[in-house]
């Protein structure tokens, strides 16, 4: 079991002195929404499948996989092992978005221990609860006052079954945690808590998940993160939900693989295609969230490529719907 903490564990106040690049100058009618003191969404040039475009500029598939996946604006995702410093890469990749001409980029915060109770193709997280608060504080001061949107750990409130009750209790500390995190050290940042997908968990179970975890301390929620559903029934959950928590709160779907539906299963199915591009819509919002091409574990029709790496066959799958 997982040592617990309070939430008042003390955490690197140093974080807080990142730097933060040029700070927004929203007046006070647009002051906290990143869409409004931004021109579009940030298209990752460093994303997994941009890196393999460049690597492989000979291949058949180069061509198809740049102009319908490397191209699109899509999140990128950070875990406690894929920087060594998450303080400096946050702020590395948000300063590149504003270079860019003023984008808003899309991240991912994804290193909660116990991290994928129930799937386990992507376990691992933090080594402790004071691990992560160090780590998300950290993520967020370095956003500090540049606009981002940011999707705070998949997976979280879907995989309570495979979890103690002691486990949840420490979960749910540390989202309320981070989205105080958030509230504070990034202040033109929405961010999102997971609210899985409505072949996991009912409505009125996860709208209980999402009270608890502090979904009033975020600007909203986030669903069908990785997985296939489509943008018709993922809206119809979103609603539900918004419903049995008594608010309008906003929503986001992730379609980055959606546009034939769920499969058989959630570990890279056959049959699945690319969903409709990123909207940057804020009424409708609509957003890449996994990267696609990139595995779901090894398993599926990639059995050999390990969760989170990219493979162009899955790539090619998904651009044909094959």
């Amino acid at each position: 079991m997982r040592r617990l903490m309070s939430i008042a564990v003390t955490v690197g106040v140093a974080a807080g002195a990142l730097a933060t690049g040029p700070l927004m100058t929203a007046d006070a009618a647009v002051a906290g929404d990143p869409f409004a003191i931004t021109n579009g969404l940030f298209v990752n040039p460093t994303s997994p499948s941009a890196r393999w475009v460049a690597a492989n500029p000979t291949h058949p598939d180069t061509a198809s996989i740049r102009a319908n996946i490397a191209t699109a604006p899509m999140a990128r995702w950070f875990t406690g092992t894929s920087d060594a410093q998450i303080g400096s890469a946050v702020a590395a990749y948000t300063g590149t978005a504003v270079d860019a001409g003023n984008k808003l980029p899309v991240l991912v915060a994804y290193n909660l221990p116990g991290r994928d109770a129930c799937g386990e193709e992507s376990a691992g997280g933090a080594a402790d609860a004071e691990a992560y608060m160090q780590w998300i504080s950290t993520f967020a001061a370095a956003i500090g006052n540049r606009p981002a949107i940011v999707i705070i750990e998949p997976d979280s409130l879907g995989d309570f079954e495979c979890m103690s009750a002691a486990q949840i209790a420490e979960r749910n500390t540390l989202l309320n945690f981070a989205g105080r995190m958030f509230a504070e050290k990034a202040p033109n940042t929405w961010a999102y808590l997971d609210a899985a997908n409505p072949k996991w968990v009912t409505p009125t179970v996860i709208a209980q998940r999402l009270k608890a975890a502090g979904v009033s301390r975020v600007h909203g929620f986030a669903v069908n993160v990785s997985n296939y559903i489509d943008t018709a029934w993922a809206t119809d959950y979103s609603r539900m939900i918004q419903d049995r928590l008594g608010s309008t709160t906003p929503y986001v779907i992730d379609t980055s693989r959606n546009g034939n539906g769920y499969g058989d299963g959630w570990c890279n199915p056959a049959g699945r295609r690319l969903g409709a591009r990123a909207t940057g819509n804020p009424a409708a919002l609509q957003l890449w969230i996994k990267n696609p091409g990139n595995s779901d574990g090894t398993c599926g029709i990639a059995p050999t490529t390990p969760a989170g790496t990219f493979d162009p066959a899955l790539a090619k799958h998904l651009i044909t719907g094959a």
